[in-house]
């Protein structure tokens, strides 16, 4: 049986657009031991097949991050096949804020060298010794404090687009980047309390761990991150300090959290937060696009891009051989630049 997935992206979206399934997005993650991380992902893909769940996952010697969508009606199933894996027993699920027509189109199981990239060397510290976690109560509660330091783990790219009011906002694009920076930025501060929070808590697990062993004497962390903070205000009926839309990793591109729209389409500046990938394969930049520009520029982020996508597949295929541009973010770090807005 084959252990990837090998259709058209476009044919899969095509299939998740015209579908009438309900699904159920959610995510979770597990720092632990796994001695075979492919043994463990092929076992993961074998199961998880025969229940159409989709998603992108991590799994390394270090544990699993998983973000999925599956079909509501195997959701029982699903949990109870997942829970006779003992250190997944009981493991605590982030469900989507926002269900839309679909969030992922395939099943991509990676074994990676760690399940966030982070750059650091785990041996060198306790990875085990990690900030108080604060639930939604308690974290308004501790952000309202004079000493209390509050800090956006995430990149600048989610940032831009929601937040909570007074956060500290990392001036980078990978949480490598953003774990040095917030050090450097607090180092007169390891006194004060300092209230860490990403997506879905994972990237904060492993910076209270580390800012602990930089000497900060009083970290603590969202548990759950952004979207079980979403959930719980909700539920108890809490003052939502959340501004704006929570920025997440698959197609639906952002889950709206509050009704402000704080950031600004990166072409006409009109009050947009709107995520996309540029439509050329040979950019695919990820930006701002309001729907204005969106139909003004088909879908592209620049004039460059409009005329290549007008020529034909073979020539574009042939202009894009051997390039490797990575990921592409618009104004990485919000350094000063602009995207070509002529037509």
């Amino acid at each position: 049986m084959l252990l990837h997935n090998q259709i058209d992206k476009k044919i899969l979206k095509q299939k998740y657009e015209n579908s009438s399934e309900k699904r159920l997005t959610l995510s979770f993650y597990k720092y632990h031991l796994i001695e075979n991380p492919k043994e463990f992902r092929d076992s993961l893909y074998l199961a998880w097949s025969k229940l159409d769940v989709l998603g992108r996952i991590y799994v390394a010697n270090e544990g699993i991050n998983a973000q999925l969508s599956i079909p509501l009606e195997k959701k029982d199933e699903f949990v109870d096949q997942l829970y006779l894996i003992p250190f997944l027993k009981g493991v605590y699920f982030n469900i989507g804020v926002e269900e839309k027509k679909y969030s992922f189109i395939k099943l991509k199981i990676k074994v990676k060298s760690k399940i966030v990239g982070d750059g650091l060397n785990d041996k060198s510290f306790d990875v085990t010794d990690k900030g108080q976690h604060l639930d939604a109560k308690q974290f308004n509660e501790l952000v309202e404090k004079d000493n209390t330091v509050l800090v956006d783990m995430r990149n600048h790219y989610e940032s831009e687009v929601g937040h909570f009011q007074g956060a500290i906002l990392a001036d980078v694009d990978t949480f490598r980047s953003a774990l040095s920076w917030v050090d450097k930025l607090l180092s007169k501060d390891k006194d004060k309390n300092i209230v860490l929070y990403c997506t879905g808590g994972i990237r904060c697990e492993k910076a209270s761990a580390y800012y602990k062993h930089r000497g900060y004497k009083n970290v603590f962390q969202l548990r759950g991150g952004i979207i079980r903070y979403a959930h719980e205000i909700k539920k108890y009926n809490l003052t939502n300090k959340f501004i704006g839309k929570n920025f997440v990793f698959d197609e639906r591109m952002g889950e709206r959290i509050s009704t402000e729209v704080i950031s600004h389409c990166h072409q006409c500046s009109s009050l947009c937060d709107t995520h996309v990938n540029c439509i050329n394969d040979a950019c695919h930049l990820l930006f701002i696009q309001c729907e204005k520009c969106k139909k003004s520029f088909e879908g592209c982020c620049s004039s460059d891009c409009i005329k290549m996508i007008k020529l034909s597949d073979e020539k574009q295929r042939a202009l894009r051989k051997g390039v490797k541009k990575g990921m592409q973010v618009y104004q990485k770090g919000r350094l000063s630049s602009s995207l070509d807005t002529t037509t």
